[in-house]
């Protein structure tokens, strides 16, 4: 039963049994598509860890239908932790606290945190509740894809990485594009490890106090490696200025070029160009399936204009710096 809509109930009833009994189970969220396994289970976290070839120091998030199911997973709930689930959840914000003893071990790859989030995507509300009512009390789950690659964000996604024997409930494509914020409050004061849609300042005017940047005694988390999110092609980054002068008629393409950018470049010989939207909320929608798409059509080098150094792309230029980075 590889590919399963997500709005059939039966089909999620099938999924969350699969997820308690061990099984993996790749789900629709805001964010990107999830990987999937039950969180107390620690064959079956070890099961994601092998499918997707990550290593087994590197942590996931547990997913969870709402803050009661999180709680149990959490030594403590700092005030700054209750108000951003109170302002975000369900939503695009993962938390990193303090793990209560003897939970998740796996999946917080043995330390003594734990990133916990609650997404609103209904097809993944449906399942972590469906699973709850199985006894799974939270679904661990990075992205659907092979580690260090480009993250999915839509069920055919998932099947290009995985085959057909994986078990995908599909909810369409994730509306946001791009993962959760992370916040680290596992150490008292709030520090942001990942950028996200939501911004620095939407983050800072609920708990009251500025976030701090990460450092050397961070707990580790997802999307922090210096090289992450990676289509096959080589990705360069361009100011805009440098972008223009490297496409003026008079100079020589690589082959196999597509250029993703918001200057015009429709019709140069031998580029391939994709548009991209002046919001950062397009552009973190359509940013995976657009490096995707120029992979699957066999493209050697990708070059993309850096988004403007605002606030609200700080997502889009993580991920962008990230991909481009050998």
């Amino acid at each position: 039963m590889p590919l399963m809509r997500g709005d059939d109930p039966a089909a999620v009833a099938a999924a969350a049994r699969r997820l308690a009994e061990g099984g993996l189970v790749a789900f629709a969220t805001e964010t990107v598509y999830g990987l999937g396994a039950r969180a107390d289970d620690d064959a079956a976290v070890a099961a994601i860890f092998a499918a997707k070839g990550r290593p087994a120091d590197h942590p996931l998030i547990v997913h969870v239908a709402d803050l009661a199911q999180a709680a149990p997973f959490a030594a403590t709930l700092p005030e700054a932790a209750r108000q951003l689930t109170q302002a975000f959840w369900p939503g695009p914000v993962t938390l990193i606290v303090p793990r209560a003893p003897g939970q998740a071990s796996a999946a917080a790859a043995g330390q003594d945190s734990i990133a916990l989030r609650c997404p609103a995507h209904p097809v993944a509300q449906a399942l972590l509740r469906a699973a709850a009512g199985l006894g799974v009390p939270g679904v661990a789950a990075p992205s659907a894809n092979r580690f260090g690659r480009i993250s999915p964000t839509r069920a055919a996604h998932v099947a290009q990485e995985f085959g057909a024997d994986l078990w995908v409930l599909d909810g369409g494509d994730c509306a946001l594009g791009i993962e959760s914020t992370i916040v680290d409050l596992s150490r008292g004061a709030p520090v942001l490890l990942r950028p996200g849609v939501l911004t620095r300042a939407q983050l800072e005017a609920v708990i009251g106090e500025p976030l701090r940047a990460p450092d050397a005694q961070s707990p580790r988390a997802p999307g922090m490696l210096a090289s992450h999110y990676a289509p096959a092609a080589r990705l360069r980054l361009w100011s805009s200025q440098a972008l223009s002068a490297a496409l003026e008629p008079s100079r020589d393409l690589p082959a196999g070029l597509a250029v993703y950018s918001r200057r015009s470049g429709a019709g140069m010989a031998g580029l391939r160009w994709q548009a991209m939207p002046d919001d950062p909320a397009a552009v973190a929608h359509e940013l995976f399936a657009v490096l995707r798409q120029f992979d699957a059509e066999g493209r050697a080098e990708i070059w993309v204009e850096q988004p403007p150094d605002q606030p609200a792309w700080d997502g889009v230029i993580d991920r962008l710096r990230r991909a481009a980075t050998p």
